[in-house]
């Protein structure tokens, strides 16, 4: 048999297999129906021996299949950070490039210079003139004093977000400023451009643009929040309006820095009047002021430098600058040159700190976790901005955790669903701390602003648990599952510190306490009812196993002692409507010691207390009207049962439960007593 189930699957698995051939061939040596039948039956067990082959490989698989996407994420993050590091690598080497070429063209500078004598500025200021004749709108850009032209040339502007061609540009550079004009389509006599823009040489970054063909020989001007992109005619003019723009901006930075140089007032000490000869002048310390050396060319190209590293996004240079500066001036008198370059400085700090709160605005994107806030927060703390860093960080935890749980599936199961809602936001709210206590481990102001989020956080989540859990009206033993689940991951968080278990009953009291009543109301509006319908006959279970399951639930409720009610066959010498009664008592005993918490307390023990009572007033009224003394006896036989077995086990698992005994109970079965077990007897109840 084996042997025809293996020619079978050659014959099936082979790849010039025909299945019209083959069946036609099958109904050709078939003798009937039966030899159909069995083939069949051969076919089925092939198919159903793959179909288990094939679920056992993927099984056997899953485990490797969730360890290769891990590899995957890691090698892909890998790959991420060498990419950061290749990026960082070869900015290195362009800016080693461009300082290379920096000195061969100062050098080449100099050599033309001493080969041709240089224009003078009235022959720029000439040229220039007679340029801005030919663009309409600019007849106050010579209003300037000493401005002249340094270099123009026709450029094509592209859309930075779609990189299409917006139009034709004619840029003029002077010593400070950049003059863009735009081609008239129709030409009016001299007057070719239109006015467009004017840049002051200060207000822009130049940053080379990467040839990415067909989008080549470009550079951009940055000017925050705003950019815009040129294409020149080839590589060579667009390196030369790189080099000259940089030249330019060196210039005129030089040039100012003399000019302030220049204008600090000094008080000869000739001019002084001769305080030897004179008796009635007290002799006046000379005052010298330190001038402070701003010459440097990191600083003066230190505002340029934060604009670049702004635009860029490389927020940890930009700071790294600005602490570079704060230590250089630390102990420096502050002079006016000092307050100069503050202003312009505190301008990109607003900048940055802006683009920074940007990036952590809730608005953005919410998918990296706690750990993608850490670049822009730990650069902020650097500004010095703590308190704000802490409230767009929690702000933006909050987001997440809310955006979590309103994606969060609602399965049919509600245990299902509880299970899933508490490790999305206990999960969430864990990493938070971790990150929180890393960020802001030198802040610990910032940490009572955690706590009171963590109390908003929960609240949240109760929120989503209760309309989930209460107003959909559940079983107690499924809300008492559902709490349990809730506090076993609240305690998680003990393990660094924080600890809101207090926080999630105290939100969850109103709830649980509705529960146990709502519960409580039923389970008396049932017994009522069993009560209504009493006969007062023993139980006939009619088969061995009933009665052994009954004898199950009642060990494992705590009765050890239930077989000594039992009788004969399979009878029980107790009514149903009391062993019914005892199976509810207990299960709802059981819910409420898992829902249990000290504000609970006094709701669980009435809860119980009025449950008990409508089983005792009833057995009190059925001796008091019973006069069959059959009847009478077995009354009194259930209520021995309930105040010599259920009773004190009720009493003992409530103590081991809470903690201290329920003396309200103890006062209810004290207060009832019972006379003489006999047909005269009576029980009354206080």
């Amino acid at each position: 048999m084996a042997d025809t189930g293996n020619r079978l699957r050659k014959m099936l698995e082979s790849p010039s297999f025909d299945s019209a051939n083959y069946v036609k061939q099958l109904s050709q040596q078939s003798d009937g129906d039966r030899d159909l039948q069995e083939h069949r039956q051969k076919i089925q067990t092939l198919a159903d021996e793959t179909a288990q082959n094939l679920k056992k490989n993927v099984y056997k698989n899953y485990r490797q299949f969730i360890e290769t996407a891990k590899e995957i994420s890691y090698l892909e993050s890998e790959m991420y950070q060498l990419s950061h590091i290749l990026t960082e690598q070869k900015s290195i080497m362009e800016s080693i490039t461009q300082a290379l070429l920096s000195t061969d063209k100062d050098e080449t500078a100099k050599e033309m210079q001493a080969a041709f004598p240089k224009e003078t500025e009235e022959g720029k200021q000439r040229t220039l003139t007679t340029l801005l004749e030919k663009v309409e709108g600019c007849k106050n850009i010579m209003e300037t004093p000493g401005r002249y032209l340094v270099y123009n040339g026709d450029l094509i502007e592209y859309d930075v977000d779609n990189m299409s061609v917006i139009q034709r540009v004619h840029a003029f550079l002077m010593n400070d400023c950049l003059l863009i004009a735009t081609w008239l389509s129709v030409r009016r006599g001299a007057v070719r451009y239109k006015y467009n823009a004017l840049y002051d040489l200060d207000s822009f970054a130049t940053v080379n643009v990467k040839d990415n063909p067909p989008m080549k020989d470009m550079f951009k001007i940055l000017m925050f929040p705003d950019s815009r992109i040129f294409q020149a005619e080839n590589s060579k003019i667009k390196k030369e309006w790189l080099e000259i723009l940089e030249e330019t901006k060196k210039n005129k930075a030089v040039k100012e820095r003399r000019k302030k140089e220049e204008d600090v007032p000094r008080s000869p000490v000739r001019d002084r009047p001769d305080v030897s000869s004179n008796p009635f002048l007290e002799a006046e310390p000379v005052a010298s002021e330190e001038v402070v050396d701003l010459s440097l060319e990191w600083i003066q190209e230190l505002p340029e430098d934060l604009d670049v590293c702004i635009a860029q996004r490389d927020f940890e240079g930009a700071v790294d600058l600005l602490d570079k500066l704060t230590e250089y001036l630390k102990d420096q008198p502050v002079t006016q040159p000092v307050k100069d370059l503050k202003s312009k400085v505190d301008e990109r700090v607003r900048q940055l700190i802006d683009v920074l709160v940007f990036e952590l605005s809730p608005d953005r994107s919410l998918r990296g976790g706690p750990k993608a806030t850490r670049r822009a927060v730990s650069q902020l703390i650097r500004l010095g901005q703590s308190t704000k860093a802490c409230e767009l960080f929690l702000k933006n935890q909050a987001a997440a955790v809310q955006t979590a749980i309103r994606q969060l599936r609602i399965e049919g199961a509600t245990l299902l669903y509880i299970h899933k809602l508490c490790n999305i936001f206990f999960t969430s709210l864990l990493e938070t701390a971790k990150e929180f206590e890393m960020d802001f481990a030198g802040n610990t102001g910032c940490y009572s602003a955690f706590v009171v989020w963590s109390r908003t956080a929960m609240k949240m989540f109760v929120d989503a648990f209760s309309k989930q859990v209460f107003d959909s009206k559940e079983s107690l033993s499924t809300a008492a599952e559902c709490v349990k689940v809730a506090k076993e991951h609240c305690e998680q968080l003990t393990e660094i510190g924080l600890d809101l278990t207090f926080t999630l009953q105290s939100l969850l009291v109103k709830d649980i306490k509705a529960a146990l009543q709502s519960y409580k109301d039923i389970i008396i509006e049932a017994t009522k009812h069993r009560n209504s319908e009493e006969m007062w006959r023993k139980m006939n279970l009619m088969t061995p196993e009933a009665l052994e399951k009954l004898k199950e639930e009642m060990r494992n409720c705590g009765i050890g002692s239930f077989e000594q009610y039992t009788g004969d066959d399979c009878w029980v010498n107790l009514s149903y409507t009391v062993v019914a009664f005892t199976k509810h008592l207990m299960a709802f005993l059981d819910e409420g010691l898992k829902l249990y918490f000290p504000e609970l307390h006094m709701v669980l023990l009435e809860s119980l207390r009025e449950i008990i009572l409508v089983a005792i007033q009833h057995v009190d009224y059925s001796l008091r009207c019973e006069q069959d003394p059959e009847k009478k006896t077995f009354i009194l036989q259930n209520a021995s049962f309930l105040y010599e077995t259920v009773l004190p086990v009720i009493e003992k698992r409530f103590e081991e439960g809470v903690g201290k005994p329920a003396k309200q109970l103890q006062d209810l079965r004290n207060g009832s007593r019972m006379i003489r077990v006999n047909p005269e007897s009576t029980m009354s109840v206080v």
